[in-house]
């Protein structure tokens, strides 16, 4: 064979081999394209809430009577009851009149159908809604669930267990799971909605727990309803900083002030201390916090772990939250990421 003929041969086998290279890619392309499609196919899809009729509320409620009151705030109370067509216990929150008429202008429907769209593990679903003539009713999940306000501050069995009836104090390892899944609730809401919800009210009375011990937040975006009054006066924000209030018209509530009031309920957790004024148990707990003073700073109706070193880190997460100016202040992916290794570590 000559020279010539062999590279000849040489370049049809580069020429076949290249062809058979392009077509493994486009094969490969077209397989990769497809597979997301059939992906999002296959996930669970949340329903826009439903709309209910202002009759539906007063029969699922009693015509609200105050037996099936399970729960009373700042911004309205608390019904448990079971809708029509439904076979579970919701929750039913009544939006106090006052709150209803000084925000007559604003679209509320359009607000609950897209605060519905939220569907995540670590938060609680809004299910329906109801807007009547001097009423507005947000419907949401149930499911027997207590407040962290309850566990932390109301129940009265202080062994340091997580059974006995599901009213116990938490124990330590319970606390660090919850702190993670308030963290990841919050992270769904500020980083996967689209656009970001910001929930304006964080505040133990507004994380619930569920059978499992599972962080939910709720109330989330409802802040909407306090922007006519003086919440300091009143007391109907959650936990803010001191840059809440500051500008014209305050600068008001941002995703940096969610991770603040997040940074308040982790002190809650460790400390086990009710927080009747937030500023109050920030001077407080920083010092001991930054001088190591565990000892004075910790629930002291929990025996101390062998291991303290989780708590800890714990504490310096709701020090940077707490202690740091918004520009400064951590992301709450950042804090999310470190709260869920810690409940990692408690594998």
């Amino acid at each position: 064979m000559s020279g010539g003929e062999i590279i000849i041969i040489y370049n049809v086998i580069l020429a076949i081999l290249a062809i058979i290279i392009i077509c493994l890619v486009i094969l490969l392309f077209i397989c990769c394209k497809k597979k997301p499609i059939k992906a999002e196919e296959t996930l669970p899809t949340k329903q826009i809430a439903c709309s209910y009729s202002l009759m539906d509320i007063h029969g699922a409620t009693d015509g609200f009577n105050y037996r099936r009151i399970i729960g009373q705030g700042r911004i309205g109370s608390v019904y448990v009851g079971i809708l029509p067509n439904g076979d579970q216990q919701v929750a039913i929150k009544r939006i106090h009149p006052r709150l209803v008429l000084s925000n007559a202008g604003f679209g509320f429907t359009s607000m609950m159908k897209w605060l519905s769209l939220a569907y995540h593990p670590n938060i609680v679903p809004i299910l329906g809604f109801s807007e009547a003539p001097g009423e507005r009713i947000v419907v949401t999940e149930f499911g027997g669930m207590l407040s962290l306000d309850f566990y932390l501050h109301q129940n009265r069995d202080h062994d340091g267990g997580a059974g006995s009836g599901g009213t116990s104090l938490l124990d330590w390892n319970c606390r660090l799971r919850v702190a993670a899944g308030i963290a990841r609730g919050i992270e769904y809401l500020h980083e996967v909605m689209a656009p970001h919800i910001v929930h304006g009210c964080i505040k133990p009375s507004n994380i619930l727990i569920d059978v499992n011990f599972c962080a939910r937040v709720c109330d989330y975006g409802l802040y909407f309803f306090l922007t006519c009054y003086d919440k300091r006066e009143l007391g109907l924000m959650g936990y803010v900083d001191d840059e809440y209030w500051i500008g014209n018209e305050k600068r008001g509530c941002s995703k940096e002030s969610d991770v603040y009031g997040l940074g308040v309920v982790l002190l809650e957790l460790l400390s086990g201390r009710k927080c009747d004024q937030e500023s109050l148990l920030v001077k407080w707990a920083l010092p001991l916090i930054k001088e190591m003073k565990f000892g004075e700073f910790l629930d002291n109706r929990l025996m101390l772990p062998s291991d303290i070193r989780p708590l800890v880190r714990l504490a310096k997460v709701a020090l940077a939250c707490v202690g740091n100016s918004r520009k400064s202040r951590p992301s709450i992916v950042q804090v999310a990421n470190i709260l869920n290794s810690l409940e990692v570590g408690l594998l």
